[in-house]
């Protein structure tokens, strides 16, 4: 045994809170709530080193948007993870090893992959993208942000996808849906699992609530479908590079239990509710109902976690 272990629940245990109406064909979604994010907290055991905690590869950042590497960086460090492995850009990789001396710049073993946030397919380096099509094809669990996206469908191992609306309509266009930012802010639900059942990925869609589901299984239909909705208590972390933090957060988690993942890639959804639960929760403590910065969510995340795993709630 390397941790500590749990005798989890499944993602799906409580009725619907949801006091209004479910949207047509959007299946049985479920609040995700703090026990369910509880029990994929993975805590190191007596037996555990800084790999068999989970090492997290990441490539993100670019010479535009260097500082997305170092927000996901210091969310992934502060969310508990044996080691990050930074591969990406060259400059954003300075910023990170200035803000964190301890990540690993070489390449070497990994758990999972963080990929794509701050960057643009369009103005993609051609280092970064084999850096990225070797994550793709690695065979280990990825979580594709933001211009990371386009390999939806396209990777090897089990894939959970981040975006926003707007970047969830973009996806959704080229998979030949008639559908705009606006659309998909309307009906987050079912736009979700559109995306979902598309590409073949676990779909975290980002927002005040956050919606993430897995696709659906051959011969499934809509009551199949895992499908779970993590609600913020305030919007405060509506900030610029507060959607890097999550990503850092998912990652962390991902990395943790990749082989449970591999097991059973559906187990992507309560990871990845886990990661938006924390956020969420993370930037409430930050912002003490005033405005924050997304780096002060990515240092709050300890104290989420530690409420957690403890079930104290930090002074």
């Amino acid at each position: 045994m390397t941790g500590a272990e749990y005798s989890r629940p499944p993602i799906i245990d409580r009725m619907d809170v949801d006091a209004g109406q479910p949207e047509e064909g959007a299946g049985a979604w479920r609040e995700f709530a703090e026990f369910d994010a509880a029990s994929r907290i993975r805590v190191p055991g007596e037996h555990d080193d800084k790999y068999s905690r989970g090492v997290l590869g990441v490539i993100t950042g670019s010479e535009d948007y260097p500082g997305a590497a170092v927000l996901g960086v210091e969310a992934a460090v502060h969310t508990g993870i044996g080691m990050v492995r930074y591969l990406g850009p060259h400059r954003a990789g300075d910023l990170v090893l200035h803000a964190r001396p301890e990540v690993v710049t070489r390449a070497g073993r990994v758990q999972a992959w963080l990929a794509g946030s701050g960057q643009d397919p369009a103005t993609r380096e051609p280092a970064t993208t084999a850096q990225l099509d070797e994550a793709r094809v690695s065979g280990r669990p990825v979580v594709l942000d933001a211009g990371a996206l386009d390999l939806a469908g396209h990777t090897v191992g089990p894939a959970v996808l981040t975006p926003h609306a707007g970047e969830l309509a973009t996806l959704l266009t080229s998979l030949g849906e008639a559908v705009d930012r606006a659309g998909v802010t309307a009906h987050p639900q079912h736009w979700a699992a559109r995306a979902a059942d598309g590409t073949g990925c676990t779909v975290l869609l980002k927002g005040r609530v956050t919606h993430v589901c897995a696709p659906l299984g051959a011969g499934e239909d809509e009551t199949a479908r895992l499908a779970v909705r993590v609600t913020a208590p305030s919007s405060w972390a509506a900030t610029a590079g507060s959607g890097d933090v999550l990503g850092g957060i998912v990652g962390a988690l991902v990395a943790a239990r990749a082989d449970e993942v591999l097991a059973d890639p559906r187990e992507l959804v309560g990871l990845a509710a886990t990661g938006a639960y924390v956020h969420a929760w993370a930037a409430e403590r930050a912002s003490a109902g005033g405005p924050l910065a997304a780096l002060d969510i990515a240092r709050a995340v300890p104290a989420v976690v530690a409420r957690l795993v403890t079930g104290v709630r930090p002074a």
